[in-house]
């Protein structure tokens, strides 16, 4: 006669497999959930740069210039007049891309849809919708130029005439 454990070989019996089964998902959905508990402690952050940064002193600024110095780390322009310095988002307000500044024709050119704006900022070609924003610029204790990015003025609300949005500073 056959022994029953001979005659198995390395297949289970439906009753072992069931048993099984059920242990794995039980150890399954304990793991899941301890992942899940131990996931609460290590929230979703997303660490991203300061919006206020130092832009250096005034004098390191030209008059009548646009400095892109600090384009590509925060995508601001400075400008300085004869009467002091404003802050430009350097974000097209067509659909987000940075625009060029063109010093032999005085503007900034969008090179993904052709909106230009006037060095005020003030759209006035292509479909960008919108003027470019201002950002709030102060003048720190130290005597640097503080931009701070999370505070914006908007030309269309009337924004661009409020002392936060230029900073008055003659030599």
């Amino acid at each position: 006669m056959v022994d029953k454990k001979e005659k198995k070989g390395i297949w289970l019996g439906r009753r072992d497999f069931l048993t099984k089964m059920g242990w794995g998902g039980f150890l399954l959905s304990v793991g899941g959930s301890l992942l899940g508990v131990l996931r609460y402690f290590f929230p979703r952050v997303l660490f991203e740069p300061s919006p206020v940064f130092k832009a250096g002193f005034p004098d390191e600024y030209p008059v009548n210039t646009v400095s892109d110095r600090w384009k590509k780390d925060y995508r601001v322009w400075i400008i300085r007049t004869e009467a002091g310095f404003y802050a430009l988002s350097a974000i097209c307000t067509h659909l987000g891309c940075t625009p060029i500044w063109l010093n032999a024709e005085d503007k900034f050119k969008c090179p993904c849809h052709g909106s230009g704006f006037r060095r005020s900022g003030k759209n006035y070609e292509g479909p960008a919708p919108r003027p470019l924003e201002r950002f709030k610029i102060i003048l720190a204790e130290d005597g640097q130029i503080i931009v701070d990015r999370s505070n914006k003025f908007l030309s269309e609300k009337g924004e661009w005439d409020k002392p936060e949005a230029f900073l008055s500073y003659t030599t």
